[in-house]
């Protein structure tokens, strides 16, 4: 029987994904694993050169491919807001993760997020924030074993939940 050691994050940009995994990992004795900052350091340069270059599309390709190819157990694994758009890497994450959809309202995004542009977003060059929001927002549901609402609970609050529910 495989069993679950890592929790995977999932959610939009400005979710609180990276904070909330750096905090999860400490409390849980895990070991902490950032995609976007992996997929730079595969790739040698960042995701919005990427995007730049390549278009989301390929940034999407690129990040499947990192994702399907970690192999950990005891980890907090914090991906990428588009990493639902493979059902291979999350297929392959869930495998071994229990994935947690850190919900937040467009709104809240919204005030969080200062650098929508230059980010590093796979997302289509003619696509709002809030057209993107409701496109994932079903992907989310579709792979998460629970979600936790961001809006209403600050960081510590999110582990709190997040650790009572993983035992």
């Amino acid at each position: 029987m495989t069993t679950k050691s890592n929790i995977v994050l999932i959610g939009m940009p400005g979710s609180g994904k990276s904070t909330i995994g750096i905090i999860l990992a400490k409390r849980s004795s895990h070991d902490f694993i950032d995609t976007d900052v992996l997929i730079q350091s595969v790739e040698h340069r960042s995701l919005q050169d990427i995007l730049d270059k390549e278009g989301y599309l390929r940034l999407r390709e690129i990040e499947a491919r990192v994702l399907q190819g970690i192999n950990v157990d005891n980890h907090v694994i914090s991906t990428g807001g588009s990493a639902v758009y493979s059902d291979a890497a999350m297929q392959h994450l869930r495998k071994h993760g229990t994935c947690i959809y850190l919900d937040v309202s467009v709104d809240t995004l919204r005030k969080r997020i200062t650098d929508y542009e230059t980010r590093g977003i796979a997302k289509r060059p003619d696509q709002s924030f809030a057209d993107l929001f409701a496109e994932r927002t079903s992907l989310y549901r579709k792979y998460a074993d629970f979600t936790i609402n961001g809006d209403s609970m600050g960081q510590d609050q999110i582990c709190d939940t997040i650790m009572a529910r993983l035992r």
